[in-house]
């Protein structure tokens, strides 16, 4: 694709990675093929080739975004299919997320979008009043029919009847391995997960302690920042980020790191673009150690030699998130992780289509996101599967919203296969895993 900007365009480091990105595109098209919002809608403007020409457009003549513009952007997942169909390599993360920080600076929204966007950047990444806000949503869901707002209506349909206790394994500690120490690893506990749903990072810990891990919750670590970020909220974003970077590079430079463990793959996304993000900052070296370290869980447990058990009558859909599979490109790991650990793996079809989770796209969008969903829970569901598993809270919380069938992360069934407890979600059984034992379906049905 041909460009225009001028030399003192291109002094701005932003807008000279949106130049070289927007100079890879050649106008194929193969990216409407994959792109989940342009199925829904069939609309050009929202696929990645119309959105980058909505783009190049604003950027290069610098003007302040318009509605229809600015409505496109928001429309898009950040699934990032795209990267994934694309033969030319076109980096389109970091163009949409410069695209999202240009807007945010120069578009002024209607006040009831900034109140909502400002909502979700107060409360989301904080753990404490995450919880506080869904006690809340509950007591509100008796007004819902009254709210104007769909998006209203959709954060309170998105909240648990429940809540997990807070778990003490989320507090900044170290765990000492089971046996002899073959690693030295951080775990990234999150920000909403902590809220959400407290046996992902709980089983994690247990399953990465027998394996010979040291794990270390580090002090001052929290939120990734991506939700921030995916707002085009920088300042914000960096923050959140930074502060990641200087609790890890403490522990690196203290008793040293092997690893930093992310057990959401949303996040994980986003940790191993630190490097990009903080490219020109005082920051840049810290960041590109903790974005080398960065590891999805699974990518660890492949590494650790997970042990092999037996086969058992347990079907598990394996739901491939978007974050994982076209943002981190780890795609066979999760699954020949769960076949290792003797459970039979199905995948749905379109796996490559995003379920509508998004971060906060299934508040701020909840229609198209309500229709993704739907595909989603009809491709699983076909496989007739005993358990749902993925290895994303926000596509967990997303898929189980809308099925009878349980969903769990990865990790728990890996915990459980070599000696955990069974995941909640599926009950409680007192027969032993990993050795053959059979599980009757209509029991974890119901």
């Amino acid at each position: 694709m041909q460009t225009t900007f001028t030399e003192e365009q291109l002094r701005d480091p932003g807008t000279a990675r949106a130049n070289e990105i927007l100079r890879a595109c050649v106008h194929c098209g193969f990216c409407t093929a994959t792109c989940p919002t342009y199925q829904v809608l069939g609309d050009e403007l929202d696929s990645p080739r119309g959105r980058i020409y909505l783009i190049k457009d604003m950027l290069e003549n610098e003007r302040v975004p318009d509605a229809k513009t600015v409505q496109h952007v928001d429309r898009c997942l950040s699934c990032l299919s795209c990267m994934t169909t694309c033969p030319s390599g076109v980096h389109y993360m970091h163009l949409v997320d410069h695209a999202r920080v240009y807007i945010e600076r120069h578009y002024q929204r209607p006040l009831a979008d900034r109140a909502l966007r400002w909502m979700l950047a107060r409360i989301l990444p904080y753990p404490g009043r995450f919880r506080l806000a869904l006690r809340a949503a509950k007591l509100g869901r008796v007004v819902r029919a009254l709210l104007p707002d769909a998006r209203l209506r959709a954060m309170l349909d998105m909240a648990p009847e429940t809540l997990p206790p807070v778990s003490p394994n989320d507090a900044p500690q170290v765990f000492a391995p089971k046996a002899g120490r073959r690693m030295r690893v951080a775990l990234m506990t999150g920000c909403a997960q902590r809220a959400l749903n407290t046996d992902i990072n709980d089983a994690t810990i247990r399953l990465l302690r027998r394996l010979g891990c040291e794990v270390v919750v580090a002090k001052g670590a929290g939120c990734c920042g991506a939700l921030t970020h995916h707002m085009g909220r920088e300042g914000e974003s960096h923050a959140a980020a930074a502060r990641n970077i200087r609790a890890w590079s403490a522990e690196i430079a203290g008793e040293g790191l092997d690893a930093i463990v992310i057990n959401t793959s949303g996040c994980g996304t986003t940790v191993k673009d630190y490097r990009h993000m903080f490219r020109n900052d005082p920051l840049a070296e810290a960041a590109a150690q903790i974005s080398a370290r960065a590891m999805d869980i699974s990518e660890l447990l492949v590494q650790l030699d997970l042990p092999e058990a037996a086969p058992r009558d347990l079907t598990v859909a394996y739901h491939a998130a978007c974050s994982l599979q076209h943002g981190q490109k780890v795609r066979a790991e999760p699954k020949a992780l769960l076949k290792r650990a003797g459970f039979r793996v199905v995948e749905p079809a379109d796996s490559h289509l995003c379920c509508g989770s998004a971060g906060t796209y299934n508040l701020m969008q909840p229609e198209i996101s309500a229709e993704l969903k739907v595909r989603k829970v009809r491709t699983l569901e076909a496989k007739e599967p005993d358990v749902i598993a993925a290895g994303n809270i926000g596509c967990m919380m997303q898929i189980g919203s809308g099925t009878g069938v349980p969903v769990v992360h990865t990790v728990e069934l890996l915990d459980w296969a070599t000696g955990g407890p069974m995941p909640p979600a599926l009950g409680r059984s007192s027969e032993p895993v990993g050795r053959g034992a059979a599980i009757s379906v209509p029991d974890l049905r119901g």
